[in-house]
């Protein structure tokens, strides 16, 4: 099949993987265009990885006939200025995660996409790797019985240790739910199927923070979103699940993945990594065993999902990390805010059915 010819817009510090693994891994997307507000970065992704063209603006890049997928890599808070334009344009588009910054932005990018016959998508791709997909197989094939529960935890003290400009993070669009939670709640209804309702707790702990990282170091940060967020969530199955996401807390680890069924617990990988280890504890074993990855991309494999977008696009089959998944999991993050503000279950009102799982 012939390539699918993709725009990059936003060279920032998520690029970089997208940039190798899009002009050496996945032959099925060519990358013809870069665009950044800082021209530098374009111009070293051009030169870094033999990259056509680069555009002044992102609209010369939506009106380049050429383009037929955006790559929308800009901040959280950019995600939906920058995936209208381009679907006004007439692109198909997969952006980075979250969808959008707000449930509302999510639902007009869904309208736009709809009435104009185009493809929306976007990350959280991890679930597309070897580790979350053996867990998928074995929960599918009963090796812990019937699903009853999940429990998932990730737990930092904030970017502004290392990240170059961090001040993002704790602004609209941020906090540890938008920011990290996509690459749960999408293993979670993957793993566990969709979300009927949730309940939340949340908090500001630390209402200013300071930069250590470089170059901003000693810069403060005013933070304007919840940074401490229990919840709960209710399956459309029946099974119960608990979800919490920190920037506030000291940890030796970062990620705690679980799945429990009537007949034994999976232990998941980090659900932002593609790897294992995959973990089975079955009472009759008395250990836990770890399971072999019968899957492929146990690597850092990000832009593994604008791939298998790419091939959808040419075949019409459903992309995997399309919409219907991008915009359940929005639905999520922000229904733990409003659960939050209100002391009350907040259901869901996006369906989510999962799609096939990738080939061995």
């Amino acid at each position: 099949m012939k390539p699918v010819k993709v725009a990059m817009i936003g060279v920032g510090c998520i690029s970089g993987i997208y940039l190798k693994n899009l002009t050496t891994r996945f032959q099925n997307v060519e990358l013809i265009g870069v665009c950044d507000l800082v021209r530098e970065r374009a111009e070293n992704a051009q030169r870094d990885y033999h990259i056509p063209k680069i555009y002044e603006t992102m609209h010369d890049a939506f009106r380049d006939p050429e383009v037929e997928v955006v790559l929308n890599l800009t901040r959280p808070c950019e995600h939906f200025e920058v995936s209208k334009a381009a679907l006004l344009a007439g692109k198909h588009v997969y952006s980075e995660k979250p969808l959008g910054a707000s449930l509302e932005e999510g639902k007009e990018l869904v309208r736009i996409a709809g009435e104009k016959g185009l493809m929306l998508g976007g990350a959280p791709d991890t679930f597309l790797g070897a580790g979350i997909q053996t867990a998928r197989r074995l929960i599918d094939a009963g090796f812990i019985g019937n699903v009853v529960g999940t429990a998932a935890f990730m737990i930092c003290r904030g970017h502004e240790t290392w990240h170059p400009d961090p001040d993002f993070y704790y602004q609209y669009g941020g906090g540890p739910m938008m920011d990290m939670g996509p690459y749960y709640l999408t293993a979670m209804i993957n793993l566990a199927g969709g979300i009927e309702s949730v309940m939340s707790a949340s908090k500001i702990t630390f209402p200013r923070r300071v930069i250590t990282s470089q170059p901003l170091n000693g810069t403060p940060i005013d933070v304007h979103v919840n940074t401490y967020v229990a919840g709960t969530v209710k399956y459309t199955s029946g099974a119960i699940g608990t979800l919490f996401t920190t920037f506030d807390a000291c940890y030796p680890d970062q990620a705690r993945f679980e799945v429990y069924g009537s007949e034994g617990t999976l232990f998941v990988p980090d659900p932002n990594t593609f790897g294992g280890p995959v973990k089975l504890y079955r009472p009759e074993d008395k250990e836990v065993r770890e399971i072999p990855l019968m899957y492929g991309y146990a690597e850092n494999s990000r832009g593994l999902g604008l791939s298998d977008f790419a091939d959808a696009l040419r075949t019409g089959r459903p992309a995997r990390a399309d919409y219907h998944q991008t915009f359940h999991v929005l639905d999520a993050i922000t229904a733990f805010d409003r659960s939050a503000a209100t002391a009350q279950w907040i259901p869901l009102s996006t369906p989510f059915t999962r799609r096939p799982p990738m080939g061995e």
